[in-house]
């Protein structure tokens, strides 16, 4: 197809769709106006409901829980696909062991970065893992939470280097924890079947509104769902770490 026959086709189709744009844009609220009456009933009946203080929390891991189990297969298939592209292009059946691992390229670190990372990787996980611990109190939960942890994990190799990093990352061992994440949260859900209730009905104490045991079975969600994003996000930093590996030039 010529230049000018795509253009002709790209400014007709242009003409059909810019009145449904325009019809749109029309129909948009004004600028600042409220227009979510679901939110504020989620607001106004979720802390009652399942004493939480997060309605974020409360929204996804009960109201549409379903969904965010959906979201953690979503996560699964994708670094499951991220790992076989990866390995597969580089003829191996997994990522190598720390000992197999003899020659790299040595990456050059100051001092004063070494000494940052050991100050800063430590609390950026303790910072982690409250964030998952407290995401039915506060702003955070599995997701942010997991991607901060993951995040300090990375932060050991910036300050560390390779070597170190190989030494707390396993690829088996991220490989069972995202696996358990998502077990976790489906088996949760189907505990309540056997009660005669619905899938991910709570079954557990809702506990007292501000504490860490609150909210009944959304905590355990929320854990299952930390544990599957650290496992999925250390794993795909692994697997591109691993395409940078110099077996060729000496460890010296």
């Amino acid at each position: 197809m010529s230049r000018a026959v795509r253009l002709i086709a790209f400014f007709a189709a242009a003409l059909v769709c810019l009145p449904l744009i325009l019809a749109g844009l029309r129909g948009l609220p004004a600028f600042g106006q409220h227009t979510n009456p679901y939110g504020d009933a989620v607001n106004a009946q979720g802390e009652a409901l399942r004493h939480v203080t997060n309605m974020v929390a409360a929204v996804n891991f009960d109201i549409r829980g379903i969904d965010t189990l959906g979201e953690e297969f979503i996560l699964f298939t994708a670094v499951t696909g991220v790992v076989m592209l990866l390995r597969g292009a580089r003829g191996e059946a997994r990522s190598a062991d720390p000992s197999e691992i003899l020659h790299r390229r040595r990456e050059g670190r100051s001092e004063a970065v070494t000494g940052l990372g050991r100050w800063v990787a430590p609390t950026t996980l303790v910072f982690g893992l409250y964030v998952i611990l407290h995401g039915q109190l506060t702003p955070g939960g599995g997701f942010q939470g997991g991607v901060i942890v993951a995040a300090s994990a990375l932060l050991v190799y910036f300050g560390e280097g390779y070597a170190a990093w190989r030494l707390i990352v396993h690829s088996t061992a991220l490989d069972v924890l995202e696996a358990c994440g998502v077990a976790i949260y489906l088996v949760v859900g189907l505990v309540p079947l056997f009660t005669g209730g619905s899938y991910l009905e709570n079954v557990l104490p809702l506990g007292e509104v501000g504490s860490m045991l609150s909210g009944g079975i959304i905590p355990i969600l929320n854990v299952a769902v930390g544990m599957a994003v650290i496992g999925g996000f250390c794993t795909i930093a692994l697997e591109f770490l691993e395409e940078t590996r110099q077996p060729k030039e000496d460890d010296e």
